[in-house]
């Protein structure tokens, strides 16, 4: 079992960025952890459909082939943080991939969500990809802490 996070882009804001990657450290003493950036497209001159589907090309790439894709989306299933631990946990239990789906400014692209399993919203309102992926990997390592039973989770 492995955890892939696949993002478009990389975080712009250096401390932003750093945040990041201290959870991303954190998690991985966990859980199996993956993260797999792809290159944003340039957005001039092409429409937002068009920027979408190549980023959404370049997701699936990225992504192991028999993971569980789980599109990170607004209008997703929300999970409480041990409701998470016990989904993460779960797919440890079954010996099972499963990768988290980032998309760029623009979104996912319509094919990479209908490619997924399980839609999940981070949040009630439209975060950017950089602080959806900071919010995604400290759940993450909030829920080998909860599966662990230590004290970081409150």
């Amino acid at each position: 079992m492995r955890l892939v996070v696949a993002v478009v882009g990389k975080a712009r804001n250096q401390a932003l960025g750093e945040a990041i990657r201290d959870y991303e450290k954190r998690a991985a003493r966990y859980w199996p952890l993956d993260v797999r950036e792809v290159r944003e497209e340039r957005a001039t001159g092409v429409s937002i459909e068009r920027v979408k589907e190549r980023e959404g090309l370049r997701l699936a790439e990225s992504v192991p082939e028999r993971a569980q894709r789980v599109a990170c989306e607004i209008d997703g299933r929300s999970f409480s943080s041990t409701q998470f631990a016990d989904f993460l946990q779960a797919a440890r239990e079954q010996d099972r991939d499963v990768a988290f789906l980032i998309g760029g400014a623009f979104g996912l692209a319509p094919s990479m969500k209908t490619a997924s399993t399980i839609k999940l919203s981070l949040a009630p309102w439209t975060l950017p990809h950089e602080i959806a992926r900071l919010v995604l990997v400290e759940q993450i390592y909030r829920a080998g802490t909860i599966v662990r039973g230590e004290p970081y989770h409150k």
